[in-house]
């Protein structure tokens, strides 16, 4: 426990630097991102034993490292996506004896999902304007939350297996300690940001934030059985053990990847900062 709590703060000192940095140096946040994508995808390359085909591995690292650097210049998106799917699909035209169309599928789908999704995260900080980073921090911390309240109230209160053989260890009464933390902790941030930050010199909807913190909770539960269930297939207990105490990466910011498009698209139709 002490090494897991350890990590955790380590991390949430990681996003705060990123976040002190963005008023100075705002790619500071695109360069954690693609850092975090990279290191997802070569997890999956490893965990699907084809990390020596590198005419897999090379492009879909390179594409993770430079997607989310693609919105700093126009159409960057659609050329990183044209580009990185005709050498790819190339590939295995040419290699079509050495790499299977399964092999290709996984890796292109996984590389095209972690980055775009997570690259939602810069888009939700140009949306935001000057309180973009706020709404970063909000779809990065809920879906954080979301599985410190499921670890603890299931380690507590845990009775009844939600998915037992896609995550043996998640149980209803984790889904609901999730939800609860979650909501309350959205609703804090939003009254802290207001009241203590801004000393009520904006006026926040806490509306969008609730929805947040529900749905968030769904999305983050789900996040999490979705990538449990490709660590079953790939048959490994954790992707990597890069952060101790949480496993990889990806067993960090898989929930991240469901929540963090979320958020884009709720504060488009519902301003959480009026």
């Amino acid at each position: 426990m002490k090494t897991r709590v350890t990590s955790a703060i380590a991390l949430v000192f990681f996003i705060a630097a990123v976040v002190v940095f963005n008023h100075s140096f705002r790619p500071a946040l695109n360069i954690a991102i693609a850092l975090v994508s990279v290191l997802g995808v070569y997890e999956i390359v490893v965990a699907l034993g084809i990390s020596r085909n590198y005419m897999l591995m090379i492009p879909s690292l390179a594409f993770a490292c430079l997607f989310p650097f693609a919105d700093l210049w126009s159409s960057g998106r659609e050329i990183a996506y044209f580009l990185y799917t005709v050498v790819i699909f190339a590939g295995l035209i040419f290699y079509h004896s050495d790499v299977t169309f399964r092999e290709v599928g996984v890796i292109y789908s996984m590389a095209l999902m972690i980055p775009t999704a997570l690259g939602t995260l810069v888009d939700l900080r140009d949306l935001g304007g000057s309180h973009g980073m706020f709404y970063v921090i909000l779809a990065i911390f809920s879906a954080w939350i979301s599985d410190m309240g499921g670890f603890f109230a299931g380690s507590m209160f845990g009775r009844h297996k939600l998915c037992p053989n896609i995550s043996p260890k998640k149980t209803v009464e984790g889904v609901a300690g999730s939800l609860v933390l979650n909501v309350l902790a959205m609703l804090l941030f939003g009254y802290v940001f207001q009241a203590v930050y801004y000393v009520n010199r904006v006026q926040v909807s806490f509306l969008p934030l609730l929805l947040i913190g529900v749905f968030g909770a769904a999305l983050s539960t789900l996040g999490d059985l979705s990538f449990s269930l490709i660590k079953r297939s790939c048959h490994i207990k954790d992707f990597s053990e890069i952060i101790p105490g949480h496993g990889g990466i990806l067993d960090r910011f898989d929930s991240v990847i469901f929540e963090a498009p979320f958020v884009y698209l709720l504060v488009q139709f519902l301003p959480i900062v009026q």
